[in-house]
């Protein structure tokens, strides 16, 4: 990605989605051309000459120092995730470039223990760009089974925005698949010398025909928690409640755990799923006699 121009983008949105009453300040009679913030006012809030600013969005000021930043992400009310991204893109790690991803992401065996163990609800482990590194037997059945994919093509971002059945099963599909796009974003800033990424985003944007307006809305999201809903073709629908979790000595790992209420419809529905996905029974064959 071009920096400077990935600053303008998300700065510009950013201020665009703030009203003047909502960051504290009074009106004052000017006619309003832009919607959100102006300039001078995102400067005046921030604490910074506008001069200042206008260089800054344009990608012109350099490295500004973590005050500034900060003066920036409470002027524009920003949360976590967006914090987090526009530290990204104003302080940028010197070494990013030479620590570029290219090399294969591994689980580590006691990860595939852990999925095994979990064994009752849906769970798999996401890497860099969404690539899906391992799933465990129900998260194949509920989702799609992406170990019969080639390695390459593991990816949740394909999968909700590329497989036409992903519209038919995920609930509120509209909403999974645009936050899926804020999630690419952001790991975008993160990595932005990431090769891979850049070919996934240029495929997205040419095969999918919701994914460049969602991409340039610039907006960032790192999920940690929250509800899913799916409608499986043999069990019907299940509601679960999913927790995100960083994997210990592995940042750019995450483990997905998709719950369910005990002796809820959608427990029962997962339970019946086990069973039809279970793999069949083999007896031990008897010792021979002589």
């Amino acid at each position: 990605m071009e920096r400077s121009r990935e600053i303008a983008g998300f700065l510009r949105s950013r201020r665009a989605a703030i009203t003047p009453e909502r960051a504290g300040l009074e009106s004052d009679g000017r006619v309003r051309r832009v919607p959100g913030l102006r300039r001078d006012e995102v400067a005046r809030l921030a604490g910074v000459s506008t001069e200042y600013y206008t260089r800054l969005e344009q990608g012109r000021a350099g490295n500004p120092s973590a005050e500034v930043v900060e003066a920036l992400c409470r002027a524009l009310r920003l949360d976590t995730s967006e914090r987090e991204h526009l530290t990204d893109l104003l302080m940028p790690d010197p070494n990013a470039a030479r620590r570029a991803p290219t090399r294969p992401q591994r689980v580590r065996p006691g990860l595939y223990l852990m999925l095994d163990t979990l064994s009752h609800v849906p769970a798999f482990i996401v890497g860099r760009r969404t690539d899906v590194l391992a799933a465990n037997r129900l998260a194949r059945a509920v989702l799609t089974d992406f170990d019969a994919l080639p390695a390459n093509r593991r990816n949740l971002a394909r999968y909700y925005l590329l497989d036409p059945r992903a519209r038919e099963t995920v609930g509120d599909w509209e909403k999974i698949a645009a936050e899926t796009v804020a999630m690419l974003r952001l790991e975008a800033g993160r990595h932005p010398n990431d090769r891979q990424l850049a070919d996934l985003v240029g495929e997205l944007t040419l095969l999918s025909p919701e994914f460049s307006g969602w991409w340039n809305d610039h907006r960032v999201l790192r999920r940690t928690h929250g509800a899913k809903h799916y409608v499986h073709p043999v069990v019907g629908e299940m509601h679960f409640s999913y927790e995100s979790f960083q994997v210990p000595g592995d940042t750019d790992q995450t483990l997905c755990v998709y719950n369910v209420e005990p002796e809820s419809d959608s427990a029962k529905a997962l339970q019946l799923l086990s069973s039809w996905t279970a793999p069949e029974f083999t007896a031990p064959e008897a010792p021979r006699t002589r």
